[in-house]
């Protein structure tokens, strides 16, 4: 017995299964979407401070001190 599935069949098949974890399994995807999202957003951050002037430590410190939150 053979086998066939054409390339749009497999996508909707994909899709389906990935709607039902999401219906199924919804804690978790939401984990793993947190975490890409904030894993860019790291990423994000990182750049914009390479692109940035450096600051002392003290400098750093004094802002903080400051808050008033």
């Amino acid at each position: 017995m053979e086998l066939s599935l054409d390339e749009s069949r497999i996508k909707q098949l994909f899709k389906e299964a990935l709607i039902e974890v999401i219906e199924e399994r919804s804690s978790v995807f939401r984990e793993l979407l947190t975490e890409a999202i904030e894993d860019t957003a790291l990423v994000h951050a990182i750049q914009d401070g390479e692109d940035s002037t450096p600051v002392s430590k003290q400098e750093v410190l004094k802002l903080l001190d400051n808050d008033p939150a």
